[in-house]
């Protein structure tokens, strides 16, 4: 890698650099962003780095499905164990298990593929104003910001590796009801010069779980900080279509079709800024609004 680094995003490429422990064993260190858990796209991205560690034949992950059973603990790291499940012709495919304090917290099975050539279709990027035309997030006031639980502010205070310009930004403090959908555009903050492709795709899969169970929010008014709100990932799919570089503008174009027994499902479709549909995501989650007089517990990752 040939770009020297900003310490914010020179973090998250070590955080997805696993220390291995054997040949299908590795350790990812776990990050405090602000959140009481441990952030599900780091999950996500060290999982899938795992998996590809153990992929030689230059096969590229085209899916992965995946299961949060427990929450993560911030202050220990996480342990990988990948089953070489199969290796054929054309594809492979690798399970991984995500262990921490001699539990199971996450497991995911991840497909990859030789390129090949085919037919080929894609449904069109939404009409949005660009990136450039859109401003940056006002931060916080700080009046308001005091009066927040102290992670959320360390949340709301830290810059991330990713920049985030809503198309249609929405109060997350004060949430208005809106129908159940949102456009985000999104970009790692540095560009990273030479890097494989194979880090751009788990550098996306960390950053797949942002915004997309909060898309099942927004027609009941409520979001990740409103304080008797609890949600939690309960499962995450990702598909990669076409080649993309997570340093340049994606746009995250989220819907939510459905929430229902304290559940909801939301749908993602990632484009380039040529309008070419990179990939696709699917996720359901727990929101649950408790009742008057009991406190919300504090959930895995910000929505």
């Amino acid at each position: 890698m040939s770009a020297v680094l900003g310490p914010v995003v020179s973090e998250l490429i070590d955080l997805l650099a696993l220390e291995r422990l054997e040949d299908n064993l590795f350790r990812g260190q776990s990050r405090d962003i602000g959140t009481r858990y441990v952030f599900g796209g780091q999950v996500l991205g060290q999982a899938l780095a795992a998996a590809q560690a153990t992929i030689d034949n230059g096969r590229q992950v085209h899916s992965l499905h995946a299961y949060f059973l427990r929450a993560g603990d911030i202050d220990h790291p996480i342990v990988y164990d990948v089953d070489r499940t199969r290796d054929g012709g054309s594809f492979s495919v690798r399970r991984v298990t995500a262990i921490q304090h001699g539990k199971v917290i996450f497991f995911c099975a991840a497909s990859f593929q030789d390129g090949e050539s085919g037919a080929e279709h894609q449904l069109k990027m939404p009409e949005v104003p660009q990136p450039e035309d859109i401003a940056p997030a006002e931060p916080v006031p700080a009046d308001v910001m005091a009066t927040l639980p102290t992670k959320v502010q360390r949340w709301l205070s830290r810059g991330g590796p990713f920049e985030f310009r809503h198309v249609y930004p929405r109060d997350e403090l004060n949430p208005p009801k809106r129908p159940p959908y949102q456009q985000v555009w999104f970009r790692l903050r540095e560009n990273v010069g030479d890097i494989p492709a194979e880090l751009h795709q788990a550098l996306l899969a960390y950053a797949s779980d942002f915004h997309l169970l909060g898309t099942a929010t927004f027609p009941h008014g409520i979001s990740y900080y409103t304080p008797n709100v609890q949600m939690a990932s309960l499962d995450h799919a990702l598909w990669f279509h076409r080649p993309f570089r997570a340093d340049e503008w994606l746009l995250y174009s989220l819907d939510s079709p459905s929430s229902q027994s304290s559940r909801g499902l939301a749908r993602g479709q990632i484009f380039d800024r040529q309008g070419r549909l990179v990939a696709s995501t699917a996720q359901e989650g727990l929101i649950r609004v408790v009742s008057d007089g009991k406190a919300a517990r504090a959930v895995p990752a910000p929505e």
